[in-house]
């Protein structure tokens, strides 16, 4: 296991994933349209997304993360009211990661905030899942890609966080708040208004 740097494209923000491996975290590469339109929200799509459309995540819990600097500068969005918390740094817009409540001991760390390439396929190993794949551009590689969250993963995913909730791996948590607020009120994508055309 080993650290892993974290930072934003202009380094206001900065931090570490604590106790990284293979097997302490999963990777996953996402082809959702919502991880496609958080991009494009962004306006980072070519930083973030593969040539398919895809979003490498690395999925590991809260009480690993560490943001040492630049906290106050976290903003969340949802997509919809109901949707996951999408994390990104305020000051150059790059994605940090995923939420689904302060409650559930699950961040999806977008592979935009963990520095180096080559360092960080090293540490995290390689992906384990290819998911979603009805969204995706064009047609990816022949590799297993399923149209959907597929079963396995849902089975190597749940156990571990019901497991680490019941050790408190929830927090502590730069997202949440003690109360289980999120430290950032959420833009809600879907209720701003359209520019007029």
């Amino acid at each position: 296991m080993t650290d892993v740097p974290l930072s934003c494209s202009c380094g206001k923000v900065q931090g570490q994933a604590h106790k990284v491996s293979p097997v302490s975290g999963t990777r996953i590469v996402c082809y959702c349209d919502d991880c496609q339109a958080f991009a494009r929200f962004l306006g980072r799509e070519t930083e973030i997304l593969d040539e398919h459309g895809g979003t490498d995540i690395y999925q590991l819990t809260p009480a690993q993360l560490e943001i040492s600097h630049g906290v106050e500068l976290l903003r969340s969005l949802r997509l919809t009211p109901g949707g996951l918390l999408r994390w990104y740094c305020d000051c150059c817009k790059t994605p940090v990661g995923n939420t689904f409540s302060a409650g559930l001991p699950v961040v999806g760390l977008v592979h935009s905030f963990m520095g180096d390439k080559t360092r960080r396929s090293l540490n995290l190993g390689p992906v384990r899942s290819y998911v979603m794949g009805k969204y995706a551009k064009g047609t990816p590689p022949a590799r297993p890609l399923h149209k959907g969250f597929p079963l396995r993963l849902l089975l190597r995913v749940m156990p571990r966080a019901l497991v680490n909730r019941l050790l408190g791996r929830h927090r502590p948590t730069p997202f949440f708040t003690a109360e289980g607020q999120p430290v950032s009120e959420p833009l809600i994508v879907s209720e701003q208004k359209q520019p007029a055309s």
